[in-house]
């Protein structure tokens, strides 16, 4: 049966629902519901946070006896097993409604066309595709991990136009204006863990916290990647408690005992041949944990190391109408090319001016 134009109006209306759940649903996806009756909107919810209820619940509270016989239009297919809360599919068929619109299967393999099903045996009309890519693109991170075990990975920098991040002594605040800087915060909120380099830490001692103003944010479980466990006891990562990571490839138990003493988690992973860290089994050790999406925000040692694993989704630079000299640091720390041949090829995805700045976004 195809889509009109009111079905794509109410599935629109569901996606800007779900986006008021961008900062607050980790490690859920973010999703809305709008329950329609005669063409009018009855009955409207999103997720908020996980163990909290879910938006066709939201929804189907709102609109009460309204909902039977009525079309209700959900982000993402409504979930068919027991979780923190019952099925949402179960809630639908008890409040008999009489069709369910998707904009996308849920990729968890514990749904999968589970919960679409359900609604059809119980005589159910159903339909799933309508606004897939935009339903995609508000779930990247949710989606990939359901299908790779791995996170979505996001590489931040800030650069000058002559393609510098710093200066030598390592000054770099601030590049870009106030503008871009707020932009970058909303990059971090909706991100589900920060990663930064034990050589960032040393020089920086970040915060790496989400700071927006007016809204709620889940904050991010920071991560420093430390093969040989130098953080400082000191170092503000650890503050508060329990919000901070430190994957180190070298076990050390009285360093490990005093850090995490200090508000420190420690995770041990092998080394790899040369000595460092896999990055590819640091994206699976955090994916168990139910990381969604990573922001990395490193140095151009690590960053380069990332660019050439090939494990980066999405490379999102700031730049500023600024120039720093041929001394100050560059991007990526990457071996000497032999030839242009050997030159690393970017797509690009979007353009666009964030105050004095430019956003830039790419593909390697």
């Amino acid at each position: 049966m195809p889509f009109d134009a009111t079905d794509t109006a109410h599935m629109a209306h569901a996606l800007r629902l779900a986006e008021r759940g961008l900062y607050t649903t980790d490690p859920n996806p973010r999703v809305g519901c709008i329950i329609s009756r005669n063409g009018a909107v009855v009955g409207a919810g999103w997720h908020s946070r996980a163990g909290g209820p879910h938006a066709e619940v939201e929804a189907l509270r709102q609109a009460g006896e309204a909902a039977r016989g009525a079309t209700v239009y959900v982000t993402l297919e409504p979930c068919s097993h027991h979780g923190r809360t019952p099925p949402c599919a179960d809630a639908l068929i008890q409040a008999g409604v009489a069709r369910v619109v998707a904009a996308m299967q849920d990729p968890n393999p514990r749904v999968a066309g589970a919960g679409l099903a359900r609604l059809q045996a119980a005589g159910i009309a159903t339909a799933c595709g309508l606004l897939e890519e935009q339903a995609l693109r508000l779930n990247r991170g949710f989606v990939k991990r359901m299908q790779t075990g791995r996170p979505w990975v996001t590489g931040k920098l800030a650069m000058s136009l002559d393609g510098r991040t710093a200066l030598s002594n390592g000054d770099s605040r601030w590049i870009t204006g106030a503008e871009a800087r707020r932009d970058a915060h909303r990059l971090r909120a909706q991100s589900s863990a920060i990663v930064t380099g034990i050589g960032t830490l040393l020089a920086d001692d970040p915060a790496m916290t989400a700071r927006l103003e007016d809204e709620e944010v889940l904050q991010p479980l920071r991560v420093v990647l430390d093969s040989r466990l130098r953080t400082p006891v000191t170092a503000r990562l650890a503050h508060p408690p329990g919000h901070a990571l430190i994957i180190c490839g070298h076990e050390d138990a009285a360093r490990r005992q005093a850090l995490e003493q200090a508000g420190f988690s420690v995770l041990c992973l092998p080394l790899g041949d040369d000595g460092r860290l896999d990055l590819a089994a640091v994206l699976d050790a955090l994916g168990r944990r139910d990381i969604n999406e990573v922001m990395l925000e490193a140095g151009p040692t690590l960053n380069g190391a990332w660019l050439q694993a090939a494990l980066v989704d999405e490379w999102v630079v700031y730049m500023a109408p600024c120039l720093l000299g041929d001394t100050a640091r560059g991007l990526f720390s990457l071996p000497a090319l032999g030839g242009m041949d050997e030159r690393y090829h970017l797509r690009w995805l979007d353009v666009r001016q964030v105050g004095a700045d430019l956003r830039l976004k790419f593909q390697f």
